[in-house]
């Protein structure tokens, strides 16, 4: 039976309100397609050629800014996996406990033999009194994960960033063509017809966005590039040697990589090419870490210092170790010297959640 009353009511208003914002970008680029291909294009440009070259161009805007946005916000977010969340037995063990040192005593036990390195500011293991589960890393418990219209995580976080180049292309293209006939509308070139109306709102409007969009885009451009979600651009990760904003970046070329992958022809088009599972990110710092479980292969992998801070050897997922094992090494744009190809792998759930 379906649950009733106040809180379920309140499910359902939340769900409504979460699709405003994809209705009212909805409602905007309609009317702009109206104003453009018919009362710019159709009614307004005399010359043919004009009218074939800016439609063609338009409409494949139009397609890849609808094709991103669609994957953005229907594709769905990724759960930690099993191994993460806590057995029965666990859990009684877990509320037994005392809440304080009793109770992360049990976790570190719990956590011995996971792939967790980041721990919560005061050192804690970071674990979800909700779900129940140890937090993998880079991983934060979102309160909308249900509504993916407005969530933005590992499985679509190039979907998103394709979208906003996009956005960002489709308000450009706008302008570009649309700037000749709004000065002659301006300047009275043109008889006043309807289309003024349209032409006119329209240069402002891609203008107006042009300039978010800008920002917006290029912001997220940074954060690819050091390899940081918005959470760690705000507050950088915690590690057993305390914080490190620089923790999981592997260079320009491997973090672009990370999000687009391997495969160039693909960067530009929204589908699926990152590398890796969405719970294994490698990062550049290695050092054992004696309350880690050894690496499954038995070997020791390399360690490196990086500012005298000790770091856990992880072994890579096969789905990202080449990502560290390209023989030609990389440089840091921080100014840190050539970095050997070493790492380990984090796991995560979402990069980031953008409301």
């Amino acid at each position: 039976m379906a649950p009733s009353g106040p809180s379920s009511a309140r499910r359902r208003c939340r769900r409504c309100l979460y699709w405003i914002p994809v209705l009212f970008i909805s409602i905007i680029v309609c009317w702009s397609y109206y104003a453009y291909v018919i009362q710019l294009c159709i009614v307004t440009m005399e010359n043919i050629g004009e009218k074939v070259l800016c439609m063609i161009a338009y409409h494949f805007c139009v397609l890849l800014f609808a094709w991103s946005y669609w994957k953005t916000i229907f594709t769905l977010p990724m759960n930690p996996s099993k191994e993460y969340h806590l057995s029965y037995s666990d859990k009684e063990v877990l509320e037994r406990e005392p809440r304080g040192e009793s109770q992360q005593d049990v976790l570190r036990r719990l956590a011995k033999d996971l792939p967790v390195y980041t721990r919560t500011m005061s050192g804690a293991i970071r674990y979800c009194d909700r779900c129940q589960l140890v937090k993998p890393d880079r991983c934060h418990h979102c309160s909308v994960c249900d509504k993916v219209n407005n969530c933005v995580g590992f499985s679509n976080y190039k979907f998103f960033l394709l979208f906003l180049a996009y956005s960002l292309l489709y308000c450009l293209f706008i302008v570009a063509t649309d700037l000749q006939y709004f000065i002659k509308f301006w300047t009275n070139g043109l008889p006043d017809t309807q289309a003024k109306f349209h032409i006119m709102f329209l240069f402002f409007a891609a203008a107006m966005f042009s300039v978010s969009l800008s920002s917006l885009f290029g912001y997220h451009c940074w954060l690819v590039c050091k390899n940081r979600s918005t959470l760690e651009a705000f507050r950088a990760p915690v590690f057993r040697h305390g914080t490190d904003k620089n923790g999981f970046s592997l260079g320009f070329g491997k973090n672009l990589r990370q999000v687009f992958g391997d495969e160039k022809k693909y960067w530009l088009l929204p589908v699926f090419t990152s590398l890796g599972d969405g719970c294994s990110f490698p990062t550049c710092l290695v050092n054992q870490d004696p309350e880690q479980a050894p690496s499954p292969t038995g070997t020791s992998a390399p360690t490196k210092s990086i500012e005298n801070h000790p770091f856990p050897a992880k072994p890579l997922r096969e789905s990202q170790s080449h990502l560290l094992t390209d023989p030609h090494p990389w440089n840091e744009n921080n100014g840190r010297n050539e970095k050997r190809n070493v790492g380990m792998s984090n796991p995560a759930l979402t990069i980031e959640n953008e409301t």
